[in-house]
């Protein structure tokens, strides 16, 4: 039988030599494959460099008051050098105790969270490092995976070969999320303590650290007590690594948590929300949200602050008169808006009482009969087709026929009495109905549309009879601004509240070019101004008399008193008040436009009086002025002077 001899011993070792080259070759190539599909799509580390996060566009008044911020995220960039120790130290105990010490990927926490999660048959831990959770925030999906795992460690390790530790720290301290719409450790000082990050306490910089594990649920907006419990716990770990003293542990722990008084909301909301409806569409959502714009608007700070307390003590005493009635007084709402004469420029508005619960504007969407506050318009296309202040009119029952199976139209005066033959001048101040019924009739409604359309009231208005008792519904700002336009020579100027939208580098991305055009000469508006200045001076808008600067306007109230106006305008401002109800029931009983929104108005205008010099209304050259009786209209030398064409 023939015996198999053993190989030889070298032979033997070669043999095994061969294998493991094999078998780490086979390991280098897996190694290497892995590392390949891990790192194939991951972004370069340069965009770091150059990535700037979005920034904060700026709503500026023209006085220069921040009014809102716009953003995608919510932040403000701060260098390591203004971000306090304590802040330092606190992040460092709750999120990587070994920052300074490790390579990007800290070993020995990741081996322990493998054998958590595998004891747990699930991924309870993860382990990351500062540079970790930096690089998934800047890179990566937080979807939790074994692949996204990997591929964290990877830029980690890149991160940490790229930078050095205190701008991996600085960065991470500037991108993380806080919660309440606060990203980075600065917009969080300011969100949840009204402060700068330069001036927290370790109390403080303990409870911001402690945001990141889960922003909404440790907030201290939103759970006092669970915010303290979580500051407590990185306090706790910031005395045992000995960061901090005890004496220093126990003073921060008896620190009330006190968060910023809550926030007001921005400033003039309904005026801001319109300046957004009107630039998103011309920039843009991405340019408008990201690219840190500063928007200089027409509005006057201080005119708005007055606008809106003006219309708060306004509605409390129609409401007060509601509540007497049994009437539901959050039912009463009022708007104002203010315009520049000779602009166009919004300078103040209030369109409700709060902007965050009923975001609906009441100054530019509601759509209200203006009532007798839209018969001036009636009275300027008489003044353009040649007829004088002085020109009689008859006020006396009249009926008007249908031409229709509908009943005849018989208009009233509110107070249902007559005064037969007066002056255009004395029609207009009393707001008598049927004179201004009888010049419509004889002027043509489609005349007092067309003028109404050049006075850039767009609203749908009806060529009737009945449009002269203000029967169409309007929005406030249409009607303030044709008023606007008397006062401005007979130029209308359309309504705008932005300046200029501008970029960080001061490029011009929009500038304010408002359409206008001359709708009245100089002469005809003159004298429709001093006809209005009649209203204030012997008629229905009596109550401004004392304010000490030559005004005009015209009280409006609809039926059953649904609707309270007063729009009028000094030389340099026009101003209109609505006071009404969203549903359209009536305000009640001798809710006139006199009682209810001319007191709101007369309390902005003496606010507006006090800012500055209101001058005279121009005086063109081809008029004179004459002593009438404002009844008659006859010359009378105990009479008023009225303004008349040459």
């Amino acid at each position: 039988m023939r015996r198999w001899k053993a190989k030889k011993p070298e032979r033997r070792g070669f043999f095994l030599l061969v294998l493991a080259a094999a078998a780490a070759g086979c390991l280098a190539g897996a190694a290497g494959a892995l590392a390949l599909w891990l790192t194939s799509d991951l972004p370069a580390l340069e965009q770091l460099d150059g990535q700037a996060p979005p920034a904060i566009t700026r709503v500026v008044s023209a006085d220069n008051v921040v009014l809102d911020e716009w953003y995608a995220q919510r932040r403000l960039i701060t260098g390591l050098d203004h971000i306090p120790k304590y802040l330092k130290l606190a992040v460092m105990a709750t999120e990587d105790q070994n920052f300074y010490s490790h390579f990007g990927v800290d070993v020995k926490g990741l081996a322990r969270a493998v054998v958590h999660n595998v004891m747990a048959m699930d991924y309870v831990e993860g382990a990351s490092t500062i540079t970790q959770q930096l690089a998934k925030n800047l890179f990566l999906s937080p979807k939790k995976t074994l692949t996204r795992k990997l591929r964290e460690a990877v830029l980690a390790l890149q991160l940490e070969r790229r930078y050095t530790k205190d701008e991996i720290l600085e960065r991470y301290l500037n991108q993380i999320y806080y919660g309440s719409g606060a990203y980075g450790a600065s917009m969080a000082a300011r969100t949840f303590f009204g402060k700068s990050l330069s001036d927290l306490t370790l109390a403080q910089c303990a409870l911001i650290a402690g945001l990141p594990k889960s922003p909404s649920r440790y907030s201290p907006l939103v759970d006092p007590q669970k915010a303290e419990n979580r500051r407590n716990i990185v306090l706790f770990q910031m005395r045992s690594l000995g960061w901090i003293s005890e004496e220093e542990y126990r003073a921060a722990r008896e620190e009330p948590v006190q968060v910023a008084d809550a926030p007001e909301g921005r400033r003039a909301g309904y005026f801001v929300e319109e300046v957004r409806r009107e630039l998103l569409p011309l920039l843009g959502a991405s340019t408008l949200y990201k690219e840190g714009l500063t928007i200089r608007t027409t509005l006057n700070w201080r005119l708005q602050q007055a606008a809106e307390k003006a219309v708060a003590l306004g509605l409390s005493r129609v409401r007060d008169r509601a509540a007497a009635r049994g009437m539901d007084p959050a039912n009463v709402q009022a708007a104002l808006v203010c315009l520049d004469v000779s602009t166009g420029a919004i300078l103040a508005m209030v369109g409700g009482e709060d902007h965050v619960k009923t975001p609906f504007n009441r100054a530019t969407q509601a759509l209200r009969q203006p009532g007798s506050a839209f018969k001036p318009l009636v009275y300027a296309v008489a003044v353009a087709h040649g007829m004088e202040q002085d020109a009689s009119i008859l006020d006396a029952p009249v009926v008007f026929p249908s031409g229709s199976d509908q009943r005849d139209w018989t208009p009233e005066n509110y107070d249902r009495a007559y005064e037969g033959e007066i002056s255009l001048r004395r029609a207009l101040a009393d707001s008598r109905n049927i004179p201004a019924v009888r010049l419509a009739h004889h002027l043509s409604p489609t005349a007092v549309v067309d003028l109404a359309r050049d006075l850039g009231i767009s609203s749908g208005l009806s060529a009737n009879l009945s449009l002269a008792l203000g029967t169409s519904e309007v929005t406030l700002e249409e009607l303030t601004g044709a008023y606007a336009a008397f006062a401005n020579q007979g130029r209308w100027i359309k309504p705008h509240g932005v300046l200029e939208a501008v970029g960080r580098q001061e490029q011009v991305l929009f500038r304010a070019r408002p359409e206008k055009r001359a709708v009245l000469s100089p002469e005809v508006s003159a004298v429709l101004v001093d006809m209005l200045k009649a209203v204030v001076k012997e008629g229905t808008g009596r109550g401004v008399l004392s304010l000490g600067v030559p005004l005009a306007g015209k009280t409006g109230t609809t039926a059953d008193c649904r609707d309270a106006w007063f729009v009028g305008f000094s030389p340099k401002i026009a101003v209109g008040v609505w006071v009404g109800t969203d549903d359209g029931s009536s305000l009640g009983p001798a809710e006139t436009g006199a009682r209810a929104a001319l007191p709101i108005w007369k309390e902005f205008m003496a606010a507006a009086v006090a800012e500055g010099s209101h001058g005279d209304f121009p005086l063109p050259s081809g008029l004179v002025r004459k002593k009438i009786d404002p009844r008659t209209g006859k010359p009378d030398e105990n009479g008023v002077y009225a303004l008349f064409r040459k």
